[in-house]
């Protein structure tokens, strides 16, 4: 066990370093001069000296890249050119809003996949799971910035329900700050459902007929009890994946339904880095990104072994009686 945890920490280290190349490459082999772009038509030759030079972009790219290395193993991810502060504070200000509209997403998309894709896998080729499978078709091909356009026009223009925008002004309490998020959790969430559904779906008809699940049966254990406790504990592992990758694909998927709600979390600010140029700020956003998409993953494995060994101490016990 221990030497999979290693194992799989230095693969983490061995990803991470190649986003890291990744990015430092791409950032300075885009066309035209960075801090030319950044400053804008209106800057002088003097003025886009003193960034170069402020941003070690008149070293050469061997030095430049050994600088970055060192830059983030201080955890210092570079100063906004706009905002004028340290890239971890802007992301740090920003990581609230996002953080939060990704949990209620995925708890919302778990709450309509998990019990949906159960009973569509139990009652396979009813008018129920033809419906179910219907539904998740449907919800995967709908862009989730046109599903919060429709949730704004009818809960928060027609009939007022909820707020259309924003995340509540600088005194809002905490309920008033989730309340604003309920219209973009549920345009992420239903569409995020899709995926989860199929896969829990597919990953229980893989189990229902197994031999265990018979012998469950023949037992006299109700039939909900063999459902939970047996097929779906098995089918728990791919259906761990996928809900997984689906947090870490909101975290950085985000950025247009944060636009469309005026949310100030990370992908507005992206958004805004863009279109400003700011480098610093979308450089630093890729890799706090990347990393959380790691990190995710890493949980993910960790858990597959924490289940792994439970089923391994369950089977010893069953077999010592």
């Amino acid at each position: 066990m221990t030497r999979y945890v290693m194992q799989r920490i230095l693969g983490m280290l061995a990803v991470m370093f190649t986003v890291v190349t990744i990015v430092f490459i791409i950032v300075r082999v885009a066309p035209g001069d960075p801090a030319a772009v950044m400053l804008g038509p209106d800057a002088t030759a003097a003025d886009i000296a003193g960034l170069r030079a402020r941003l070690g972009l008149d070293q050469s790219l061997p030095t430049q890249y050994v600088l970055f290395l060192g830059q983030l193993l201080r955890g210092d991810l570079g100063q906004s050119i706009f905002l004028n502060m340290p890239v971890l504070s802007a992301l740090g200000e920003r990581a609230e809003p996002t953080f939060f509209l990704t949990l209620f997403s995925i708890l919302i998309a778990s709450a309509i996949a998990l019990p949906v894709g159960i009973l569509s896998a139990y009652k396979r080729g009813s008018l129920f799971d033809q419906v179910a499978t219907t539904f998740a078709m449907f919800a995967a091909s709908i862009p989730s910035f046109w599903l919060g356009l429709i949730l704004i026009q009818i809960f928060a223009v027609r009939y007022g329900w909820m707020p259309a925008s924003g995340y509540g002004g600088p005194d809002a309490s905490f309920l008033e700050r989730l309340r604003h998020l309920v219209l973009p959790a549920l345009a992420l969430g239903i569409v995020s459902s899709a995926l989860i559904t199929r896969f829990t779906r597919a990953s229980m008809l893989d189990v229902l007929n197994d031999d265990y699940v018979r012998t469950a049966r023949s037992k006299g254990m109700g039939e909900w009890g063999v459902v939970m406790k047996h097929a779906f504990k098995n089918a728990l592992i791919p259906v761990l994946t996928v809900v997984g990758l689906t947090a870490a694909l909101l975290i950085s998927g985000a950025v247009v339904t944060e636009t469309v709600f005026s949310l100030p979390g990370i992908g507005n600010l992206v958004v805004s880095a863009v279109l400003r140029r700011d480098y610093p700020v979308i450089q630093g956003a890729l890799l706090v990104i990347a990393a959380l998409h790691v990190l995710i993953n890493f949980l993910i494995d960790m858990l597959y072994l924490a289940i792994r060994s439970e089923e391994r101490r369950v089977g010893k016990e069953c077999r010592s009686r």
